[in-house]
């Protein structure tokens, strides 16, 4: 049966579109490479996601940041999954999502908690869908280089903090995200 991996990267920064991955592996694939995205460097990731892309039919799926406000994260994070899923040349028998919500309307799924440490297919969309995002940040940050988004890619981190606090918000950010709201409420 034709399985596909789906994973999303993105849902808890403060700026940015939330990106997923929906992954069907091809043989020759070099599985060891799988692992969950976070445990993997920067550059070994963009390594392996050239891998991926050569060995699998893959498919990027986006929600953007006013999809983020008006739907809310999670109905985001599962509007870009569906998108994704849809992209996909190769309509996949089953489908494996990370974590423990689906996109509404999915047929023949199952969503596994951690799964992009524990399922290959799921760790390849993972990397896919994280090296994808990255690179959008990173291009972002030419325009907008007060907030360090080529180190921190749109995370919460001190210096994104700082560089909202110095200069202010910008179209990118989730507006109804904790500190961004915070700041439109002063």
């Amino acid at each position: 049966m034709i399985t596909a991996g789906v994973d999303e990267v993105g849902r808890g920064c403060l700026a940015g579109p939330v990106v997923s991955a929906a992954v069907i592996l091809k043989e020759g694939i070099n599985l060891k490479l799988l692992k969950d995205s976070k445990k993997i460097t920067f550059k070994k990731r963009e390594e392996i996601s050239k891998h991926i892309k050569n060995n699998s039919y893959f498919a990027i799926g986006i929600a953007s940041v006013e999809e983020i406000l008006n739907l809310n994260i999670l109905q985001a994070s599962l509007l870009s999954m569906k998108r994704a899923i849809k992209k996909l040349a190769v309509k996949p028998g089953l489908t494996l999502i990370d974590g423990n919500f689906a996109p509404k309307g999915l047929k023949n799924y199952k969503t596994i908690v951690n799964g992009d440490e524990k399922i290959k297919v799921i760790s390849a969309a993972s990397i896919v869908a994280k090296v994808y995002r990255d690179t959008f940040m990173i291009k972002l940050s030419e325009k907008f280089s007060n907030y360090a988004w080529e180190r921190n890619f749109g995370y919460g981190t001190k210096a994104h903090l700082d560089g909202l606090k110095k200069f202010g918000i910008t179209t990118h950010h989730r507006k109804a995200f904790k500190p961004i709201y915070k700041m439109l409420s002063n």
